[in-house]
């Protein structure tokens, strides 16, 4: 692992790495906030999941994110959305390949080889993170933003033992049922749409819930709300009776004003759940 750099940011350190992933089999770069508590001992640790097209870089410096894990003296981690380099896999649109891994595995080519961003985010990254940083890994939460909202809430309740805690912005919350979902899962996981499920917060929720508490915050100006299908989610959520806050936020769209706009409330919301007990 390499420092590529670390500046001083309300009290704690800001800091960016690369490091060889054997996951995706190629270099990649992660941003992590250490609170001052961090100089003392583990700190609990809220991981942040961005969205299409972003990279560690988004919402590190657009979040407002550090000041508020500063107060609850929390880590934050910011992971790249996409293995990337030459001889990775790339598409021309926006939405597959390069900043559009979606946090899962690929099976088909050729994708297959480098795209394992689950592998990445569940098991690799929290492995380094935890042996040269100050962090407690028995107290984590995780949360995201779009594509990072669906791989927030799937990560969640696929691994429930670990988060004690999730929240998303404007979610991607039924993918199987949307273009942001299909056209990415038939390319990574090829048409065996068994195969998607576990990748669905929506079925998800049908099928398993989540043992702890969820935030939602969707803005009713999203400019891609049809995509994102918050209902679906709602809906499941009503029927599991699953303890959850569920937001239609007037007025926002899409962009990071709406998650800065919000930020704080989430770290409040998983501080609350990292401190229990």
């Amino acid at each position: 692992m390499e420092t590529v750099s670390e500046n001083a940011c309300f009290g704690g350190t800001q800091g960016v790495y690369t490091h060889k992933s054997k996951a995706c089999d190629c270099d990649m770069t992660f941003g992590l906030f250490l609170p001052e508590e961090a100089k003392w001992g583990a700190v609990p640790v809220l991981w942040y999941l961005s969205g299409l097209t972003c990279t560690h870089e988004n919402a590190m410096t657009k979040a407002g994110a550090q000041q508020w894990a500063a107060e609850q003296g929390i880590a934050l981690v910011f992971p790249d959305t996409s293995p990337r380099g030459k001889g990775v896999a790339n598409d021309d649109a926006f939405d597959l390949g390069q900043g559009a891994g979606f946090y899962v595995n690929a099976t088909q080519d050729p994708w297959a080889p480098h795209f394992r961003m689950w592998d990445y985010v569940t098991e690799e990254l929290p492995v380094l993170i935890a042996s040269n940083f100050a962090i407690d890994s028995a107290r984590q939460a995780i949360t995201g933003h779009s594509m990072g909202g669906h791989g927030a809430l799937t990560i969640a309740m696929n691994i429930p033992d670990r988060f004690a805690s999730v929240s998303a912005f404007s979610p991607i919350v039924n993918p199987t049922q949307s273009s942001w979902g299909r056209k990415q899962f038939g390319a990574y996981l090829g048409s065996d749409e068994s195969l998607w499920a576990k990748h669905d917060a929506t079925l998800l929720m049908n099928e398993k819930g989540f043992d702890g508490p969820i935030l939602c915050d969707t803005g009713t100006s999203d400019q891609f709300l049809d995509l994102l299908m918050p209902e679906s989610f709602a809906k499941a959520c009503a029927t599991r009776r699953q303890q959850s806050i569920l937001r239609m936020q007037p007025g926002y769209d899409h962009s990071y004003f709406f998650v800065s706009s919000f930020m704080e409330d989430h770290i409040a919301f998983h501080a609350e759940a990292l401190y229990a007990g």
